[in-house]
């Protein structure tokens, strides 16, 4: 899957909704940028916290995707964990996904979030679960 098919495929769910791009991606790493704008501040005019978590597990959800096999495992977060560093107040935040771990059973990610000038949003770190379809299917 190429980054156009990757976006396309996503962009009638949630990461639509939140305007996630994904940009570049690797074996090891995933990139996306998300616009601040009113869909994702804080009624104190920041960027939601909520906003931010949504953007570092999508970003490891798709490197967990690209690290399985979807025909026989799906993979779901299971733990997000975060600082919130520096509040943001409009601009683009961009998200890089980095594998700490890569288990049978589970992934870690972890995640930075920058702004426009590379100044650090957040830190947040992303265990993802691997889990067999068929056993989906039997509960």
């Amino acid at each position: 899957m190429n980054i156009e098919e990757l976006n396309n495929f996503c962009k009638d769910s949630l990461i639509g909704h939140l305007d996630i791009e994904f940009l570049e991606y690797g074996p090891d790493f995933v990139l996306a940028k998300m616009p601040v704008d009113k869909k994702k501040i804080q009624p104190m005019g920041v960027l939601h916290g909520g906003a931010s978590l949504a953007l570092a597990e999508t970003v490891a959800s798709v490197g967990s995707f690209f690290l399985v096999d979807p025909e026989k495992y799906t993979v779901m977060g299971m733990q997000v964990s975060g600082n919130h560093i520096n509040p943001v107040t409009g601009g683009t935040v961009y998200a890089r996904a980095e594998l700490m771990h890569k288990g049978s059973m589970t992934h870690i990610w972890d995640v930075r979030i920058e702004t426009d000038d590379r100044k650090p949003a957040a830190l947040i770190r992303v265990t993802m679960a691997v889990v067999e379809k068929e056993k989906l299917r039997n509960k």
